[in-house]
């Protein structure tokens, strides 16, 4: 996905981990994926720019869809798609 599509989303739970360090963003994003609904989307909001690795390793490693990341003034938004 583009940012412009990234940006336009339907999000169904966003993670604020600003001011958070690595691996915080990541354990974070672990907890919440719970709490979405199959095939919804999470948006991860860091400060720590570790979180744009983190994320779509981890999204991938265990069977998400990684969408993208929009960079935003020191802050990255890291969007994942849970599959299962």
């Amino acid at each position: 996905m583009d940012v412009e599509q990234l940006r336009h989303l339907k999000v169904d739970k966003t993670i604020d981990a600003r001011g958070v360090a690595c691996p915080g963003p990541l354990l974070e994003a672990k907890r919440a994926v719970t709490g979405v609904p199959l095939h919804g989307v999470m948006e991860v909001i860091s400060s720590d720019e570790g979180t744009t690795e983190d994320v779509p390793l981890w999204a991938r490693k265990v069977g998400h869809d990684y969408l993208g990341t929009v960079p935003d003034a020191g802050l990255w938004h890291v969007y994942v798609r849970k599959e299962k």
